[in-house]
């Protein structure tokens, strides 16, 4: 739980002008190839993509994990002294004169202006997220599904393509496959575990490679540096869905990703009361050397022909993502939702540590039941990434798994996945992982219920699959629970 951090983030340059509250900032964007006066615009515009620095500490480059999830991108209130990060419910921030409202809008100083583009609440989550997650910044949207869409259409537009992991939340597979062909972006799905089907699949037209650090439904394990590096051959950058594992379990920069996306609705926040997304920029990328992003690297009319890489060499897709997408499509993130996140991650080492053993304690006693035909968790020695997990996820697989229920008395395995849930009284039958309390749900009869035995098969979705999301709660109270339900779907 302790190891320090080994940050990306270089020191701060003497041109690094105060941020939003009155602190100076722990690090900026490398010089670029204008003046340090221009250097110092182009670090206004970047304002809230940096680590704020509480005075009782040097740097962030030797402050560890546990700490970080408590104090990256906060201090105390300098007004009035509280030590909680404020709530700034407000919609938009008064200028002091026409001259100060000049230099906002014009990206000459830091400051906020209107909270779908920046705010200070939201600043602070987004801070944290990127010292956990060893990027140079982040962006918070209005969910997960939000920061993937942000991501896309940040790099490409018309014409563009994608390969990704066929083994998708469905939303993210839904966007990707039937939503964006519609405004020229296609994408191709290949197994997560093939690296030559990802090499295969590249495109002169390919902008991005995307899976998941753990794939649904059967928890693939997503082998990042090899995929990094395929898509470092091609010169496109890759982007990692940390939702199930979150920075306390994986950290796919350190591991190569270019880009990382959170649904912070699930552990990062871990209380199921608010939707929220999360993108996080790992800074490493080039994206000149490319030559596949005229988004970052050309004259934008929409911004004064601003040439984002010339302007941040480091961030250039957070300040092309933050100055076009947030403020056009508007999926910002509210300040009351931030801080219910930052609530929660104080607290992400703690849970996950708990939700992990949980989780195996589950998936021991499912392994050795008689109900049970198969237990899809990447610990097993029967799952085909046993041993990769073991080098990528030391710490853990996280607590969300699927395991195949055996048909009962009628040989109907869907109604045994009916009664099974039916029979559950800890573990809440509901649409959403990652929360303190338990979760459950059988596809079979929800989200796929209208699919065919044969269709489900097709989508690699068996008739008894069961998706549990481990939670909190006393491990006994959990097996009786789970022991109950079991018996019951066995009479089904």
């Amino acid at each position: 739980m302790g190891e320090p951090m080994a940050s990306q983030v270089p020191a701060r340059p003497s041109w690094a002008p105060p941020g939003p509250y009155g602190s100076r900032l722990a690090a900026g964007p490398r010089p670029s190839r204008r003046s340090d006066r221009q250097a110092g615009q182009n670090f206004a515009a970047l304002v809230n993509l940096r680590f704020i620095r509480p005075a009782s500490f040097g740097s962030f480059m030797a402050i560890r994990f546990d700490t970080l999830a408590l104090h990256a991108g906060s201090q105390p209130d300098p007004v009035t002294g509280a030590r909680a990060t404020p709530i700034y419910q407000s919609a938009s921030f008064v200028f002091k004169d026409a001259d100060h409202a000049a230099a906002l809008f014009n990206a000459e100083r830091p400051g906020h202006v209107y909270s779908r583009i920046s705010n200070p609440t939201v600043a602070v989550l987004e801070e944290r997220i990127a010292a956990l997650d060893e990027g140079v910044g982040a962006i918070a949207t209005a969910s997960g599904q939000a920061a993937l869409h942000l991501a896309i259409a940040t790099l490409m537009g018309a014409g563009g393509h994608i390969v990704a992991s066929r083994a998708l939340y469905g939303g993210s597979h839904n966007l990707l496959a039937y939503t964006l062909p519609r405004f020229g972006i296609e994408t191709s799905f290949v197994d997560p575990r093939d690296s030559e089907a990802w090499r295969a699949a590249i495109r002169p037209e390919t902008r991005l490679l995307f899976g998941e650090t753990l794939g649904n439904p059967r928890l693939d394990v997503l082998d990042v540096p090899t995929i990094a590096a395929i898509a470092h051959e091609h010169g496109v950058p890759l982007l990692v869905d940390a939702t199930f594992t979150t920075p306390y379990l994986s950290r796919p920069v350190a591991q190569g990703a270019d880009l990382v996306m959170h649904s912070a609705t699930k552990f990062l926040s871990g209380h199921g009361i608010v939707i929220g997304g999360l993108l996080v920029d790992g800074g490493r990328f080039d994206w000149e050397r490319s030559g596949r992003f005229p988004t970052l690297t050309k004259p934008y009319g929409g911004f004064h022909d601003l040439v984002f890489s010339e302007v941040a060499t480091v961030e250039a897709f957070l300040l092309r993502a933050r100055r076009e997408g947030l403020r056009d499509f508007g999926a910002c993130m509210a300040p009351m939702t931030a801080f219910n996140i930052l609530q929660g991650m104080e607290t992400l080492p703690l849970r996950m540590d708990r939700h992990v053993a949980n989780a195996r304690r589950v998936v021991e006693f499912l392994a050795n039941h008689a109900q049970v035909a198969q237990v899809y968790y990447p610990e097993l020695e029967a799952h085909p990434d046993q041993m990769l997990a073991r080098k990528l996820l030391p710490k853990g697989c996280g607590a969300v798994f699927s395991f195949e229920l055996k048909p009962g008395a009628s040989g109907d395995a869907r109604l045994a996945g009916r009664r099974f849930i039916e029979a559950l009284r800890l573990f809440s039958h509901l649409a959403n992982v990652g929360d303190a309390k338990s979760l459950v749900i059988h596809p079979a009869s929800t989200t796929h219920f209208r699919m065919s035995a044969e269709d489900l098969a097709a989508a690699g979705i068996g008739a008894g699959l069961v998706r549990l999301s481990v939670g909190l709660e006393d491990a006994e109270d959990l097996l009786e629970d789970l022991g109950r339900a079991l018996y019951a779907a066995s009479k089904a």
